[in-house]
Parts: structure tokens; sequence; C-alpha cells
């Protein structure tokens, strides 16, 4: 009996672990703005459409769309700059092919930028992840 207990001790000791991988990064599609605009440039729609393309891959994942601004100007004023980036943005993931059941997005209003003024104006798109 110890003989058995021994060999089946000794077969899960060598057994290989088997850790389970972290999950692969959500992708993420970043959307640059000019001052105080909302418009979207060619390449802004290039990477939309990028994204679109990724939302379509992983038919289960949420796109999640947040809009940011610079801190010039009033505060009310950049959320709702910031809610009608986001909303383009979701408009043109529609128009690319996402359906609007899996698209989520809100206005951050404005935020603090590392370098350039230019970072606090963009939508950040995520595919999955949250």
């Amino acid at each position: 009996m110890r003989r058995i207990a021994f060999l089946f001790l000794f077969c899960f000791a060598i057994a290989p672990a088997h850790a389970a991988e972290p999950p692969a990064p959500a992708p993420k599609f970043v959307v640059f703005f000019q001052e105080w605009s909302a418009k979207l440039d060619d390449a802004a729609v290039a990477v939309i459409g990028q994204a679109a393309a990724s939302a379509k891959a992983h038919p289960g994942a949420l796109a999640h769309v947040e809009g940011f601004a610079d801190p010039t100007g009033s505060k009310k004023a950049n959320a709702l700059l910031t809610d009608l980036r986001a909303q383009v943005v979701m408009d043109q993931l529609q128009t690319d092919g996402v359906p609007v059941s899996r698209i989520v997005g809100r206005g951050h209003g404005s935020v603090r930028f590392a370098l350039t003024s230019q970072e606090g104006r963009r939508v950040e798109i995520t595919i999955g992840g949250r």
C-alpha cells in the first residue's frame, strides 16, 4: 500500500504544472483630434477602421470608446466636447460594421497630459477588456 501511495505522489510531483497563461491585453486604438474639434481626419478614419476590424474578429467583445480633451477651456465645454468626440467615433464604428449593441462609450472631460496637449485630445477604443 505504501508503494502505491509513494508511486501516486511521485507521479503527481513530476507532472508538469500548467499555470494559466495571462490573458492577452485587449487591443487598444487611439484617435487624435485638433483643438476644439470633433472632426475625423483620414488618419482617424483609418484607425477606427482597424478597431472595427478587431471588433469583428472578436465577436463576443465590446468596443469601449472613451473621449478626452486637453485642459484648455471650461470644464463644462470640455465635458461636452469629449462626449461629442466619443459619439463621432462610435458612429464611425457603426458605419464600419460594428453593431451598436457592442459599442459603449463616454467622455471623461479634460485631462492633464505628459508631453503635449495633443495627448489630451484623443479618443481611446479598447476591444474587450474591462
